[in-house]
């Protein structure tokens, strides 16, 4: 089941790469990144990444845990599979594969943007396995990445156009997506400029265009999956940057749905959290270790 897997140009200090093999034709390869011991820490990355989002947060946790972080379906090295969903719940189930087919007890389940809402629904799919729920900057609100800035809005307005949103998705400049990821960030120099080039690489996949298209289209089943944040059993703590692009009525929309959930907003900070404080997460994930 494992491989090294040396696709990747970045590479996490202490980390393999493995893979998870599909159970039927509708699925597809998993891909994900292991470092450390102790108690499981799965983490899920946000819209247009992968699991090297987490390359500043990883080294932090792993003489505490051992760390998972996953390529979402059909995001980062997981397998690109023609015709294949992307909205929240074939999103989540790429998820509960991992922590079934490993085997995973006593799971802490880290997620950041739409890895937020993902981390929070397969705690309530499977409370027998998840232990706490840290959700950053959870991704089911209207708007979302469009809220980054005026490029954003034009690139996302045109990737979703009928007819022409397949040509718009497969045609990304990098400084259009360096300006898209910074309007995430607070302090703009967190966005290193071999990431920027890691994702274009990625993006460059054949058949990533569509899925980037598709998991634009499912940001509905993003924020229909909030009707799920009551069934979580586990304890739930909400972060969220100050200059996220949630708004302050998002957030509290969330804290009423979770009352007994840890709420921390981290000053000047914006969307991605893991890039610019993952000294914040490692805090937070470290003190409950």
């Amino acid at each position: 089941m494992s491989s090294q897997d040396s696709r990747s140009t970045i590479h996490i200090p202490g980390t393999t790469s493995h893979t998870i093999p599909p159970r039927s034709g509708r699925e597809g390869q998993l891909r994900y990144l292991e470092a450390g011991t102790g108690a499981p820490v799965v983490l899920l990355h946000t819209v247009r990444t992968q699991a090297e989002h987490f390359r500043n947060l990883i080294p932090l946790i792993a003489d505490r845990y051992t760390v998972y972080a996953l390529d979402l379906p059909g995001m980062g090295y997981s397998e690109i599979v023609p015709g294949a969903s992307y909205d929240e719940p074939a999103m989540r189930a790429g998820v509960e594969r991992l922590l079934t087919e490993l085997g995973l007890q006593d799971v802490t389940l880290v997620g950041e943007s739409m890895g937020a809402v993902l981390a929070l629904t397969a705690a309530a799919d499977l409370p027998e396995r998840v232990r706490r729920v840290v959700a950053v900057n959870a991704y089911d609100f209207p708007g979302g990445i469009a809220r980054s800035g005026l490029l954003a809005r034009v690139v996302v307005s045109g990737v979703l156009a009928p007819g022409v949103g397949p040509v718009i998705a497969g045609v990304e400049p990098k400084p259009a997506l360096r300006k898209i990821l910074e309007g995430g960030l607070g302090d703009r120099s967190a966005l290193r400029e071999d990431y920027v080039d890691e994702l274009l690489r990625v993006g460059g996949r054949p058949g990533y265009p569509a899925v980037a298209r598709a998991v634009y289209q499912a940001l509905p089943s993003l924020i229909a999956a909030r009707s799920r944040y009551p069934e979580v059993k586990a304890p739930v703590h909400l972060v969220y940057g100050e200059k996220d692009w949630s708004r302050p009525s998002d957030r509290e929309a969330n804290r009423r749905l979770l009352p007994a959930a840890e709420f921390t907003q981290v000053p000047k900070a914006g969307h991605f959290i893991a890039l610019e404080r993952p000294d914040v997460l490692a805090d937070l994930l470290n003190a409950a270790a």
